[in-house]
């Protein structure tokens, strides 16, 4: 399984970095459509396990992403999105770790479902504007998210002792979000601190120039703590499908969604503060 996991990543990595720094636009939008809807495909059957139907609802979330973002001029509104994605996570999303997810079978499961998917929506449109913005800025967000996992896995299995979640997720714990936290703030201050030519395009170098240390700091621990939201959600969502993984598209790993459920919610939030700066 390691090594399976292993090698999905070197594809993974082999793909995407090229396409990230090709400057070749078509690639960067082909492989982003094609992300999302995967994505919107493993959602409606995290909602829907026992409807045949997710493929068509994918079809049609996928062209209407590619229509706006990539073929119309519509796409130029993404603060809106980002404005949208932020609110639901706060107002709809964050709260239903503590009440819980509705019936499968309910209107306000469908609700729930049509919900996350805009906010997909807003997480590849993120993906667009953050690229944008420069490969490498997009890049440095990616990063923060992955620093905290990692981290919050090695710190949880040394020092995890109270369970963060566990009717959601056992294998959490709040030291090992701590751990993930303290990492991301060392590792960006260092960033900061020795910043060359290279790296004065990232998101942590961009933001404490325009706000300061502190908001620097605050605005990292935010970013950290939607990524674990972003996390547990994807996993009460698969405990009530009764799923182990979204899909099995990336041996090793899962599906898409257990791949970038922490950034679900992180993306947009960095973007919405990135248009702010």
């Amino acid at each position: 399984m390691l090594k399976t996991r292993i090698l999905t990543a070197l594809v993974l990595l082999a793909v995407l970095l090229p396409v990230l720094y090709s400057n070749n636009f078509t690639a960067f939008a082909v492989v982003v459509t094609a992300f999302f809807g995967a994505a919107v495909w493993e959602t409606f059957r995290l909602f829907n396990p026992k409807s045949n139907k997710a493929a068509i609802v994918a079809v049609f979330w996928t062209a209407a992403f590619a229509w706006t973002f990539f073929f119309s001029a519509n796409g130029a509104a993404q603060t809106f999105w980002f404005v949208i994605s932020v609110l639901v996570w706060a107002l709809r999303f964050v709260p239903s770790l503590k009440i819980g997810l509705p019936a499968l079978d309910s209107a306000a499961n469908t609700m729930l479902s049509l919900t996350y998917a805009v906010s997909l929506v807003g997480c590849f449109a993120a993906i667009v504007a953050l690229y944008a913005y420069s490969p490498l800025y997009l890049l440095s967000v990616l990063v923060i998210v992955w620093c905290a996992d990692i981290f919050a896995y090695f710190s949880g299995k040394a020092f995890g002792k109270r369970k963060l979640a566990p009717s959601i997720s056992p294998g959490k714990s709040w030291e090992g979000a701590i751990g993930g936290g303290i990492a991301v703030l060392v590792l960006a201050t260092l960033a900061i601190v020795l910043a060359n030519e290279q790296l004065a395009g990232t998101f942590p170098i961009r933001v404490q120039a325009s706000l300061g240390w502190a908001a620097t700091y605050l605005v990292l621990i935010l970013i950290v703590a939607a990524s674990i939201v972003g996390d547990l959600f994807e996993s009460q969502l698969k405990r009530r499908a009764g799923m182990k993984d979204s899909s099995n598209l990336l041996p090793g790993h899962g599906g898409v969604l257990d791949r970038i459920d922490a950034l679900v919610p992180v993306l947009p939030l960095a973007a919405l503060i990135g248009a702010w700066l």
